[in-house]
């Protein structure tokens, strides 16, 4: 796995723990709501609203509150429209940097992510100039108490493509719509699936040596991921597990 999965893995982790909890709840929640507009509030036939609706309750959001945000999603209840909109732009090193937004007035939500890119030694870049450099893919996480060849055997039946280590989980990955057949096989087998959603993997990376340039991409990592209406970041930065536990520190 690439430093980034690992520093974006810490960062749900530990979001899920703190004072952070109620943004990860909010954004989840908004998540919710667009995949019920988009696709309907039934989740046997909406592949997209049962990933978002499994992603909220591994982080323990409330069920009556899911309810509640996929009937107004789906019209029932009045709230907000959100609309999906994603930005790309550069950090520090030439890494390459994707922002998936979720917000009801594009035009400022453009701008501040725009000043936050240029606050931190970042620059935004045209539609198209950095996606080509990532794949969507389905995830899932295991325990690492469990074993190797049971986990493959199992998820490559499901029809995953790959299975990774991360140094503390196991990490599955599939095609985006394998990633429900996945989990409940996993389920099934009695592998304990943690978390599961869909992510952007990069096909290149960008290796970050120094420990000043790393924080300087970090910080700008972070800054974008505590923005309210960001609900995904994704960089193709390679950087050791050193200088990422020496930044979290």
């Amino acid at each position: 796995m690439s430093g980034h999965s690992k520093w974006a893995t810490t960062k749900h982790q530990k979001g899920a723990k703190d004072a952070a909890r109620a943004k990860v709840f909010a954004k989840l929640i908004r998540q919710i709501e667009v995949a019920a507009r988009e696709g309907g509030s039934d989740m046997s036939a909406n592949a997209t609203l049962r990933t978002m609706y499994t992603k909220a309750r591994d982080a323990s959001v409330p069920i009556d509150t899911i309810e509640r945000a996929v009937k107004r999603g789906s019209g029932e209840l009045e709230g907000v429209r959100y609309e999906a909109i994603s930005y790309e732009g550069y950090a520090p090193e030439g890494v390459a940097v994707i922002v998936e937004c979720l917000t009801d007035n594009r035009n400022r939500t453009g701008a501040e992510i725009r000043n936050v890119f240029s606050k931190n030694g970042g620059a935004m870049a045209e539609p198209g100039s950095v996606s080509w450099q990532f794949e969507r893919k389905g995830m899932v996480s295991v325990p690492r108490s469990h074993e190797e060849e049971q986990i493959l055997e199992v998820a490559m039946e499901a029809g995953a493509e790959d299975l990774s280590d991360d140094g503390e989980k196991w990490i599955v990955t599939s095609e985006p719509g394998d990633l429900s057949a996945v989990r409940v096989a996993l389920e099934d087998a009695g592998l304990e699936p943690g978390v599961s959603e869909l992510t952007m993997v990069a096909t290149t990376t960008v290796e970050v040596a120094g420990e000043a340039e790393a924080k300087k991409v970090l910080r700008l990592i972070e800054a974008l991921d505590d923005h309210d209406d960001a609900q995904n970041v994704y960089a193709n930065f390679d950087i050791s597990d050193e200088v990422l536990a020496s930044y979290e520190g």
